[in-house]
């Protein structure tokens, strides 16, 4: 799969996740086969009125403009903004593009900028921003317009289905995405009032695909490398947009990958599972410190324990350790109750 000149040779893809695909998250998906990554969802108002802040950028506490930073080894990556009125959105991406802005930590500006027009969080629909553009597909085609004007980078969307069952309409939302110059879109098959459940529609992934010449991502339900080849099978999609079926097993890129190649794949042992964890709670608080880095680490460390023996009550260990030292424990008393010889492999992946 290539879209203005990217190249993702099996068309796997990290979703953007608020609040999870953070660069840890993003390193460890890449480790195991991932081809291309997107950032946590970045507000472009935000961004833009960080830069007009007439305190140091100590004193303004500046939050907004880190999510954005793209590192020279995760490229290709692309970050995603979210808003509802053209004119921040273009003036975010240009920011975005020239790496010149305040509060600025990446080495390098994204491969693409990704607009979000598929997030449910009522505080984000509730400004009009998110999948709530699917309500507008002319506002919605307007800021695509105002950003490809604004910059040489592609633009890209992701979509849903529709607002709601009477109003699937991702096909026309596709149709005026392209004609605005948007050079790849992603399509996850719920709308916003099925929010998560039940199962994604992949027939409008299909629709969609059929409707534009520019590459369609699938996204919703691919929790395995048969959810992803059947996927592709029934939609024609140009690739794969892994979400909740990466958290706790960023293996599943290694798996679906030995799948197209047609090889073997042999899943983690509970031990390597662990050690993981254990790895990916001591790079975010490198990352963050302590207190934050535990933090954020307990809802991974539940992913991670998923299916595995004595998962109950270590989870609740988790959620009341506070320090690295207090997780490894965890962890190690997990790994001494390891199931041995033959058992220590799980399809609770």
């Amino acid at each position: 799969m290539t879209f203005a000149d990217i190249a993702v040779p099996h068309g796997l893809f990290l979703a953007p996740l608020a609040g999870v695909s953070d660069r840890t998250f993003r390193t460890l998906a890449r480790r195991y086969g991932a081809e291309y990554t997107t950032s946590e969802m970045v507000s472009a108002k935000a961004l833009c009125y960080e830069q007009r802040s007439r305190r140091s950028v100590t004193e303004a506490r500046v939050r907004t403009a880190p999510l954005a930073a793209v590192m020279r080894e995760e490229l290709p990556m692309a970050v995603q903004l979210f808003g509802a009125e053209p004119f921040f959105m273009a003036e975010a991406a240009r920011l975005l593009e020239s790496g010149e802005y305040r509060g600025a930590v990446g080495e390098v500006p994204p491969v693409a900028i990704d607009v979000n027009m598929g997030c449910p969080m009522a505080k984000i629909v509730g400004n009009g921003e998110g999948s709530s553009l699917m309500r507008n597909p002319l506002l919605a085609a307007e800021i695509v317009r105002e950003m490809t004007r604004a910059v040489k980078l592609p633009i890209t969307v992701k979509i849903r289905a529709g607002w709601d069952r009477d109003s699937i309409n991702a096909v026309e939302m596709a149709k005026r995405l392209e004609d605005a110059g948007a050079k790849m879109i992603c399509v996850h098959g719920r709308t916003r009032e099925q929010m998560y459940a039940p199962s994604a529609d992949w027939e409008i992934i299909g629709a969609v695909k059929d409707a534009v010449s520019i590459p369609v991502v699938g996204n919703g339900d691919i929790f395995s490398a048969d959810d992803a080849c059947r996927m592709i099978k029934q939609t024609r999609c140009d690739g794969v947009m892994i979400a909740r079926g990466a958290q706790g097993n960023p293996w599943i890129f290694a798996e679906i990958r030995a799948a197209m190649e047609g090889r073997p794949y042999c899943p983690p042992t509970q031990r390597e599972r662990l050690e993981l964890a254990m790895e990916h709670a001591g790079m975010l608080v490198l990352e963050k410190g302590e207190s934050v880095g535990i933090a954020e680490s307990r809802k991974h460390m539940a992913w991670y324990l998923h299916g595995m023996r004595g998962a109950a009550s270590a989870r609740g260990e988790i959620m009341r350790a506070a320090t690295l030292e207090q997780m490894r424990m965890i962890f190690d008393g997990l790994m001494q109750n390891e199931p041995m010889d033959g058992e220590n492999r799980t399809d609770a992946l």
